[in-house]
């Protein structure tokens, strides 16, 4: 028997050697057990060769049987391992379809079955349903994010199409906020979209911004970035904040109330008539409003599970054209007029 069984550490370690797949490998064995029975079961009693590999062939067929209850064994509960769902996700929290959907987020050890919880039960304001909204509104909802509001008073053009994905040929002439929630509801149906088909005005930034716990700004003028900034440093909220032209973005998250800038302390006054040309005067490229918009929703995921380091504090800035990307310090400033020091 001691023969055998070096044969077949022979075998294996040469498999190994050779880089042969596993179950390979085991054939090899297998092939070299069924000759084993087969010489005990031919060759006569008293044979060297028989003697040699253990003169018995039942001693190799229940020696096979145990090895195979023992594979089994371990088959089974491998199976019934990936089935289990961490404690941390409670009975009743997600549906088994929800279970399923969000598998790969509830595997990871930063988010898991608290973080997904988090993600469920959050409320994330989209000011802007167009470039950059577009991509943040799709992983926001594929991410599970329980109520997702989106605030916009623009209709879908043509010339949205080339960058701005949430929206369809089909959908031209239709409110951004309700093509985003079809779109929304057609990828996630267990979100909750609440559509804004307004423009976002003094009179009811506060009131809309304190009802959520978190906004993303991917608007595409200074009125409303201050305005938005203005309406998260009243109510505390974080802020996302994200802009693009041509070939380059930035991102950030603002955040006073933990200590960080908010938008005005880094952009306290704004860019002269002209200075800073919109989407539509100077031409972007197509997936930037991807790239940047993508990583809104990932800054979102990471602030509101806790994962990771996120930007707050810091400035990211992306330039496509030369796939150069840098990241800039950033500090509040003492006497921004909405969020400085000097003020209380």
């Amino acid at each position: 028997m001691i023969l055998v069984f070096g044969l077949a550490a022979g075998l294996w370690g040469l498999g190994w050697a050779m880089r042969v797949p596993h179950r390979l490998r085991w054939s090899m064995i297998g092939v070299l057990w069924l000759g084993v029975v087969l010489v005990n079961l031919v060759l006569p009693e008293g044979n060297p060769l028989r003697v040699a590999t253990g003169g018995d062939a039942r001693v190799w067929v229940v020696l096979a049987a145990v090895a195979g209850v023992v594979l089994g064994y371990r088959a089974l509960l491998g199976r019934l391992r990936a089935k289990v769902v961490p404690a941390s996700v409670k009975a009743g929290a997600f549906s088994d379809s929800e279970l399923d959907r969000y598998a790969r987020h509830i595997l990871l050890r930063e988010i898991g079955g608290p973080g997904q919880r988090r993600l469920k039960d959050a409320k994330v304001l989209v000011v802007g349903a167009g470039g950059l909204g577009s991509p943040a509104l799709m992983y926001l909802a594929a991410a599970g994010v329980g109520c997702i509001g989106v605030i916009d008073d623009d209709a879908v053009e043509g010339s949205n199409l080339q960058r701005q994905i949430i929206h369809t040929d089909q959908r031209i002439g239709m409110p951004k906020v309700q093509s985003a929630e079809i779109a929304i509801k057609a990828l996630n149906p267990f979100v909750e979209v609440r559509p804004y088909a307004r423009r976002l005005g003094e009179e009811i930034a506060a009131d809309l911004v304190a009802d959520y716990d978190l906004v993303l700004d991917g608007t595409d003028n200074f009125d409303t970035r201050y305005l938005v900034n203005r309406a998260c440093v009243a109510a505390g909220k974080p802020l996302i904040s994200a802009a693009i032209t041509q070939w380059e973005g930035q991102i950030s998250l603002y955040h006073p109330a933990s200590g960080g800038p908010c938008y005005e302390c880094v952009f306290p006054v704004r860019p002269a008539p002209g200075m800073v040309p919109t989407c539509a005067e100077a031409g972007v490229a197509a997936p930037l409003p991807g790239v940047i918009g993508s990583m809104m929703a990932m800054e979102a995921l990471k602030h509101l599970t806790g994962a990771g380091q996120s930007l707050a504090g810091r400035l990211l800035i992306h330039d496509a054209l030369y796939a150069e990307t840098r990241v800039i310090k950033l500090a509040p400033r003492a006497d921004c007029p909405v969020c400085g020091s000097d003020l209380h």
